[in-house]
């Protein structure tokens, strides 16, 4: 399916939003996107979003992003590794890099913002005169989107899951975006692929925005668990480059490529979800190949021990991709998500 909900209308308000530095001007300027915040601490202060362009003569128009959730630290570190290292001389064409998205949130280290709870990718298509969250999708899609040809959107499992390090893509019906993702996916080189039958977020995800902007996209899910290992940074940084080279921006040497699972993931069957609240127990673990009805975890309920725990089952053989962190859950907490081999 096409991931066409929440189709932009007409959007006459302009954004409040400002960058400090020229985001079309040739090499390479360092800089903050300008978020006006009035609070009781800075009558007239603003909240600095990191960003960075990198410009060098003709060639693709590329954005890159990370902490569009704030506890997704894998894409906020490798994209700053890659600010240092890359100079006009490096590339050909336009990159720009927006690091920490949600800022607040990253400072914070939520998934959300402390400011107004917002999660900015459930915020597109935006608000230029909503939340600070809201205001924040708003430029994005609609100011700064435009006139990119690709975007990526690096994101790993946070604070409550823990992924095989994996990108990912929606299904597209328009096969010729289409190959184009599964040439991204394929340069990208993570363990795992997947393409998912239909968007998450109905619509209010970064990846509806590149959709409706008409920007090519791709996105990850770079391990997580609240922290950064060495194998999941490395499969972040080496991706970034490959699919720098793939689209013709980067010059020079690249990592080697490496092989890729392509799966799919579907409807609720892939998920397992907490039927009441407790303390988890796994009983997979990431990487595992599971048949339909066997045991995903138990649920014990440590405020009445006595209670036989409950247990949670797979509705569908597959692929372990996604588990929770934290033992400690409530009734609809995502527990386990699976990937099947993608069919022909």
């Amino acid at each position: 399916m096409t991931d066409t909900t929440l189709k932009s209308t007409e959007f006459t308000a302009m954004s409040r939003l400002t960058p400090d530095i020229d985001l079309n001007a040739e090499g390479k300027a360092t800089g903050f996107v300008r978020v006006p915040h009035s609070v009781h601490r800075s009558a007239y202060g603003w909240i600095p979003i990191p960003i960075v362009r990198i410009k060098n003569g003709e060639g693709p128009n590329v954005l890159m992003q990370a902490g569009n959730h704030g506890d997704e630290w894998e894409g906020q570190i490798g994209l700053g590794n890659l600010i240092r290292a890359l100079s006009p001389k490096d590339i050909k064409g336009r990159l720009v890099i927006l690091p920490s998205a949600n800022f607040p949130a990253a400072m914070e280290g939520r998934r959300t913002s402390p400011i107004d709870e917002g999660n900015l990718n459930r915020s597109f298509p935006g608000d230029a005169e909503g939340t600070i969250t809201q205001q924040i999708a708003y430029w994005i899609e609609h100011a700064l989107l435009p006139g990119f040809d690709y975007a990526f959107d690096f994101h790993s499992g946070g604070s409550s899951l823990t992924y095989i390090p994996s990108a990912l893509a929606p299904r597209h019906q328009d096969a010729a975006r289409m190959e184009k993702v599964m040439g991204l996916l394929k340069a990208f080189g993570a363990p795992v692929s997947y393409i998912s039958a239909a968007p998450q977020g109905g619509g209010r995800t970064f990846t509806s925005a590149t959709y409706r902007q008409g920007v090519v996209g791709m996105g990850t899910e770079l391990g997580g668990g609240g922290l950064v290992t060495p194998g999941s940074l490395k499969v972040a940084e080496d991706g970034m480059r490959r699919v720098l080279a793939h689209v013709g921006l980067l010059q020079g040497p690249v990592p080697a490529p490496t092989e890729t699972r392509f799966t799919e993931i579907g409807g609720d069957d892939y998920y397992v979800y907490a039927t009441d609240g407790g303390l988890f127990e796994p009983l997979v673990e990431l990487g595992d190949e599971v048949k339909a009805d066997q045991p995903a975890g138990r649920i014990h309920f440590h405020h009445t021990p006595w209670r036989e725990p409950e247990v949670v089952k797979f509705k569908r053989a597959g692929l372990v991709l996604c588990k929770r962190i934290p033992a400690r859950c409530e009734r609809g907490d995502c527990l386990f998500h699976l990937a099947t081999d993608l069919s022909a």
